[in-house]
């Protein structure tokens, strides 16, 4: 069958990874595809031919040498934020996998049973695959499938116009694992220390499920580029990236610019009041302040929304974000100099 065509009728809709089974449901969503002795449980692709010996350039298997692969193309302009949150850590383990071990596409293609075409429209986005397929690509290279997989879904329901009944019935000829993988230990105690300023951030810009939405969409993509963060310059401002990527691409926007007005009426200022005249003058006065701060720079409009909206103490907004108390006090300073000239 071509795996991206549209597969025989699902019995059952199969939940997401984590949610409890409907009752009377028959265990997994699906039988599994191959035996667990068909493919290793990590990365693995044809083995590279030789060295050459002998006469004719060929090697000691008695097969010419295969030339160098094309190298991987750019991603598609078209592809949506939440498209690139699981291709983007998907292509760097095929980029580390060819310059490791001299990986291609046609052998990659040859791994998972697909065209080198085929390949080469996944990892450049040009095409929005099936479940069934990106879990052998996933195994094959060693990319860990929990987080890929609910980056995958929720992409494809927000972005990519797919169905849910399109979703279930191409994940349903997979089963992964009858136990959920945990991330790693460091990222976990990661996540403790910083989900609730994270929190606090999105929050100002989505409501509810979406905030959700945007945290958990952050550290499932830290969970499949955690090494890439934890080598980086410096991994909170890594990660607070990560964070503001996935909130901006959920939040409305004007003239390029972050619209957020709805946040006028949770402010700290706000919270504070008890009558009712002072309540809407302090709502109207929000409104403004905030139209103006969507006209501020990116740093300078985190710095603010942690210091002005939240109360948030410069030292915990420089670790939050991962810049030098140095450039937030000089962001805040800037700020507050556009913005009593705007008002």
């Amino acid at each position: 069958m071509n795996r991206f065509s549209d597969p025989p009728e699902a019995p059952d809709e199969p939940p997401p990874p984590g949610e409890p089974q409907p009752a009377g449901a028959a265990g997994p969503p699906a039988a599994p595809r191959q035996n667990a002795t068909d493919k290793p449980a990590g990365p693995g692709f044809p083995a590279r031919a030789g060295k050459p010996s002998g006469r004719g350039g060929r090697t000691a298997n008695g097969r010419r040498p295969g030339r160098p692969g094309r190298p991987l193309g750019p991603i598609a302009p078209h592809v949506s934020s939440a498209h690139r949150a699981w291709l983007v850590p998907v292509r760097e383990a095929y980029l580390a996998a060819a310059l490791s071990t001299g990986l291609t596409m046609s052998r990659l293609g040859e791994a998972v049973y697909i065209s080198k075409p085929k390949i080469s429209e996944l990892l450049s986005g040009k095409l929005y695959p099936r479940w069934e397929l990106l879990y052998d690509v996933a195994v094959t290279l060693g990319v860990s499938f929990w987080p890929l997989y609910r980056l995958w879904r929720q992409a494809a329901l927000e972005t990519e116009n797919k169905s849910r009944t399109w979703v279930e019935k191409s994940a349903a000829r997979v089963t992964m694992t009858a136990t959920r993988a945990t991330p790693p230990l460091d990222l976990t105690a990661f996540r403790d220390l910083t989900e609730g300023g994270y929190r606090l951030y999105g929050g100002v810009f989505l409501i509810g499920a979406s905030c959700d939405a945007a945290l958990e969409e952050t550290y499932d993509q830290l969970w499949l580029s955690w090494d890439q963060a934890l080598a980086s310059r410096d991994a909170r401002r890594y990660t607070f990236t990560v964070l503001r990527t996935a909130v901006m691409t959920r939040t409305s926007h004007i003239d390029g610019r972050p619209e957020f007005s709805a946040a006028a009426f949770d402010t700290v200022a706000l919270r504070s009041l008890t009558d009712e005249d002072e309540a809407a003058e302090q709502i109207a006065e929000s409104i403004a302040l905030f139209k103006a701060m969507g006209r501020l720079p990116h740093n300078q409009l985190d710095v603010m929304v942690l210091r002005a909206l939240h109360g948030m103490a410069t030292e915990d907004v420089s670790q939050l974000l991962g810049l030098p108390l140095a450039t937030v006090l000089s962001d805040e300073r800037h700020a507050r100099r556009f913005l009593d000239d705007s008002l």
